[in-house]
């Protein structure tokens, strides 16, 4: 198989970095690249920028803002935003209830919705998880009874990333009790101002309140914004869920941060030299890098199998390697801050950046580590990720 790209890929690659260099705000990059973004403006001014050249839903069905490149193309898209530190889009957006509506939904929903979330016009956060149905996502309480035309939905969802901003919901309920766990959920979409939605923040171990915790109580939705049939949610999220792990190794991100961890080491001055001078420290990047490039040479190799469209379980691999990855490099950083990785606010999750000299970037190294021992756990836990792997993948 050949894995160099083609005089033709390598185009559409400066293509891309062209615009992305010249359209997103060179401030927006920046506090992209040093992880401060500001919520939610600097999303939505991506996004619309991105959307207005064509860039931000090239995965969608063409008739809704989509693009017909090949998958190459299309890791090529990611890569470049990544080491151009184009801000992730919403992922609830671009990557979950856009292709299902586009998928599943009524042609009055893809009007209503697709260019709307396109755009980031609409903020969506995802109602899935529970407070006893994380990764064993069918055992979800939250019931949804019909009532003339709409559904009146009581429960609770929990990790609700980004809540604060959402303007809607995407929200699995089970519509028929008596039936087998996966065989009696629906998908819905309403509003999160709706009479008996409330929402609570839930403040995560780095001091940031990023989730939050949802509850419906007796919320009227209307019948027409049920996605798809009655019943048929398991499908529907199941679909969702593949389109989530398509990209979520974050190759180009992680090349990012290695490269930083590089120069900070370079930057490093210790007794013999630079920090990168240690054969420990040295040993341990060149792992590192090592991993990382035995995971884009596998995932070159996915995408470029992937020509028929069909989901890969081989996509499981590359969730389960990345995330761990994403992890060893935001350990790595904090190693090198060392004892200037310190939280930017106090304990008590206060605003205001505590009193300190050290640089900005080693005050986030140790809240970014810890932020990011959810990319384990998200998008299917790796627990999950090596089951269907022994099944789908080795056939055990």
């Amino acid at each position: 198989m050949q894995l160099q790209f083609t005089p033709e890929e390598e185009a559409f690659r400066q293509e891309l970095r062209t615009y992305f260099t010249t359209e997103i705000p060179a401030e927006i990059r920046e506090r992209s690249k040093a992880g401060a973004l500001n919520y939610p403006d600097d999303l939505i001014t991506t996004t619309q920028a991105l959307n207005k050249g064509g860039y931000a839903v090239p995965h969608w069905p063409v008739e809704w803002g989509g693009q017909d490149w090949t998958p190459i193309q299309h890791h090529i898209w990611r890569e470049e935003m990544a080491l151009n530190f184009v801000p992730d889009l919403l992922p609830f957006n671009a990557g979950m209830v856009g292709p299902v509506i586009a998928a599943f939904g009524s042609q009055k929903l893809k009007e209503e919705f697709l260019p709307k979330t396109a755009n980031l016009d609409i903020w969506w956060c995802q109602g899935f998880s529970e407070p006893e149905a994380g990764s064993d996502l069918a055992s979800l309480k939250t019931r949804a009874v019909r009532d003339g035309d709409h559904y009146i939905i009581n429960g609770q969802k929990t990790w609700t990333t980004l809540g604060q901003f959402a303007e809607w919901i995407f929200c699995l309920a089970r519509t028929d009790p008596d039936a087998k766990k996966q065989a009696g959920i629906s998908f819905f979409l309403f509003r999160m101002d709706s009479p008996g939605v409330e929402l609570r923040p839930i403040q995560l171990i780095d001091g940031s309140y990023e989730v939050n915790e949802v509850f419906f109580d007796n919320v009227r939705v209307p019948a027409e914004y049920m996605v798809g049939e009655e019943n048929i949610g398991w499908t529907i999220a199941k679909f969702l869920l593949g389109n989530e792990r398509s990209g979520i190794a974050r190759i180009g991100w992680t090349k990012t941060k290695v490269a930083q961890a590089k120069e900070l080491a370079k930057a490093t001055r210790t007794p013999q030299g630079t920090l990168l001078d240690d054969p420990l420290f040295a040993a341990r990047l060149a792992a590192l890098e090592n991993e990382l490039l035995a995971l884009e040479v596998t995932q070159l190799r996915v995408v470029a199998g992937s020509s028929d469209g069909k989901p890969n379980p081989a996509s499981s691999l590359l969730k389960l390697r990345g995330s761990e990855l994403q992890q060893a490099a935001t350990e790595l950083l904090a190693d090198i801050a060392g004892p200037d990785s310190l939280p930017v606010s106090g304990i008590d999750g206060a605003d205001e950046p505590a009193d300190i000299s050290s640089p900005d970037w080693a005050q986030r190294a140790t809240p970014q580590y810890l932020n990011y021992r959810k990319v384990t756990i998200y998008g299917g836990s790796s627990e999950v990720q090596r089951q269907i792997i022994d099944k789908a993948v080795l056939g055990l």
